[in-house]
């Protein structure tokens, strides 16, 4: 929808209203950024040694360079895990069988709802409490964590997708001889992943972000390790400055991606193919119900 069916053009009155509210904006930020700069400068925190200690060979080879593997590590476990923990339950939110649908829809609502901080100290807690035998008890809580929630999320996108396909695509299924659940499988289900690829990708910048949350458990991610050496340098603010630029590329580099995947695959499904609409709130994408059963399209998927 075009920007002038949801607002009114302004006049010419409103239009220099803008621009002069812009104008004042934009000084005032800059005024903002001038004075923060001078509070920095007379606290000596443009010392060149203070950002020297920052971005020298040591801090990259002992504290950044292990903190970022440790992340990426975590992510890369934690989104297959999310991928997988999604398709299971983007289908039995799918299931006209009503006890797979509600116990589906009961764990996708319960691990989106639980703030992933709290997921993350609980299973540490009980993983050093009852599962002493993990040796890396920090990463699997943030492995576990990220994986219930986020695969909580493409397990709405799943289902989104699903729904989002024209209702001929379950229909011509059932014409040509198939079960309504071979129709799901073979028809409805790979377009639908293919049209919530790109918002798939999105969904790991969360993940990136998220993992940065295991410091409080002393899991030696990029954040922590940063951390660690502003400790020992003195130099808290440099040390973060550096650490916001990785996790800035990486996301950045992940966000074009799924950008381009948005426009590779949009001409390969029936379905819309988005990049990041729904992440927050996947339904977005079908404008199904969250506690619905089968959305439009679906075919009377049975599981």
């Amino acid at each position: 929808m075009s920007a002038s069916v949801l607002f009114d053009a302004q006049g010419p009155r409103g239009r220099a209203l803008s621009v002069v509210g812009n104008i004042v904006a934009t000084v005032a930020v800059l005024a903002g950024l001038v004075w923060l700069a001078s509070v920095l400068y007379a606290k000596g925190q443009f010392s060149a040694s203070l950002w020297q200690n920052a971005v020298s060979a040591e801090a990259w080879q002992s504290y950044y360079l292990p903190g970022l593997q440790n992340t990426l590590r975590s992510a890369l476990f934690a989104t297959v895990g999310s991928v997988l923990f999604g398709i299971l339950f983007g289908i039995g939110r799918l299931s006209q069988i009503r006890p797979v649908r509600w116990v589906s829809g009961v764990v996708v609502e319960f691990f989106r709802a639980v703030p992933v901080l709290l997921m993350m100290i609980f299973f540490y807690m009980f993983f050093s409490a009852q599962a002493q035998w993990i040796a890396d008890r920090p990463f699997a809580a943030v492995v576990v964590a990220l994986v219930l929630y986020n695969g909580s999320v493409i397990a709405e996108l799943v289902r989104s997708g699903v729904g989002n396909l024209p209702k001929g695509q379950g229909e011509a299924g059932l014409a040509v001889g198939l079960t309504p659940a071979q129709t799901l499988r073979s028809i409805q289900l790979p377009q639908a992943l293919v049209a919530m690829l790109p918002a798939m990708v999105s969904q790991l910048v969360v993940v990136l972000k998220d993992s940065a949350l295991g410091q409080f458990i002393l899991y030696s991610e990029l954040l922590r390790s940063a951390q660690i050496l502003s400790s020992r340098e003195q130099n808290p603010l440099q040390a973060l400055v550096v650490v916001a630029i990785v996790f800035i590329i990486i996301n950045w580099l992940l966000t074009v991606v799924a950008h381009r995947l948005a426009r590779l695959l949009s001409s390969r499904t029936a379905g819309a193919t988005v990049e990041g609409t729904g992440i927050g709130n996947p339904t977005a994408v079908a404008g199904g119900p969250v506690g619905g059963g089968p959305g439009p399209g679906a075919g009377g998927a049975v599981v």
